[in-house]
């Protein structure tokens, strides 16, 4: 597109890169206008790189959803507070990190752990959104030398925000909602990964894994929709076992460049596709 927008967040295996090509093959849009479905929604890069009437935007991480509700509802008192944390003297620093975490851990109010959530994505290791199983945000400090507050990528999914509405669900529960309050949807997928090796399956982006029963379950989902007129594009590895559960749609196969080692400082080439079922 024309005027490429980053979201407001890092995100590990986010699409700001591939949104030209996602454009490409996602199915063209009803007469009457369409909402624009997005089970995994992350950072919101695809989102923000569309341009649909409506918006149903999802993802199992009730911070991120929380994050996006308080930006819709008032960015400028967001940014004012958020702005403050980035600007504290010693904000790059592991002792400030480290205490922001623990609070954020410990808080239980929405806006706070919201604004808490940027600084800790910014200035957390490699863009990555992680939990234990105490559901404690446990992200080490990331040591870059400098940081860039987003204010003007803010601004503007504050913006588009107004348009989309954000739920937290996970894709069972959103594709069971379009069943039940049929619309003109378009459906699109951007799950974790399968792995390209079963060894190196790093899925663990909200507390758990996506197994390979989820991503089996996820493509049937996509098939029902397929047989009730509901478009929907899935983005994945290209692998044997992807291939065999997305039988019968139109795929098209890219090669995307991706970090491969945890450092970020090694990257590849690596088969990726689009499954589209329309």
């Amino acid at each position: 597109m024309s005027h490429h927008k980053r979201a407001f967040l890092k995100w590990a295996g986010g699409k700001y890169r591939l949104t030209p090509e996602i454009n490409k093959h996602l199915p063209p849009q009803p007469a009457q206008g369409a909402c624009f479905v997005e089970p995994f929604v992350g950072a919101g890069s695809v989102f923000l790189n569309t341009d649909y009437d409506r918006y149903l935007l999802a993802d199992i991480n009730p911070d991120l959803i929380n994050l996006f509700n308080i930006v819709k509802q008032d960015v400028e008192h967001y940014i004012q507070q958020a702005r403050a944390l980035f600007l504290a003297t010693d904000a790059n620093s592991e002792a400030f990190y480290y205490a922001r975490r623990q609070e954020f851990n410990q808080s239980e109010d929405q806006f706070r752990r919201a604004v808490l959530f940027l600084y800790l994505n910014r200035f957390g290791f490699n863009g990555l959104c992680r939990y234990n199983q105490k559901r404690e945000y446990n992200v080490p400090f990331g040591a870059y030398k400098t940081h860039y507050f987003p204010e003007q990528e803010l601004r503007f999914f504050a913006q588009k925000a107004q348009k989309a509405q954000f739920i937290c669900a996970d894709f069972e529960e959103v594709f069971q909602l379009l069943e039940q309050q049929p619309d003109n949807y378009i459906v699109y997928c951007d799950p974790p990964y399968a792995p390209l090796q079963q060894e190196s399956n790093f899925t663990n982006y909200a507390g758990g894994g996506f197994s390979l029963a989820q991503q089996t379950l996820l493509a049937e989902y996509a098939k029902q929709a397929q047989a009730n007129k509901i478009p929907v594009l899935i983005s994945n590895h290209d692998t044997a076992f992807t291939r065999k559960i997305y039988k019968g749609a139109k795929i098209k196969k890219i090669k995307v460049q991706r970090s491969i080692s945890q450092k970020g400082d090694t990257r590849i080439k690596v088969d990726e596709l689009f499954a589209l079922f329309a």
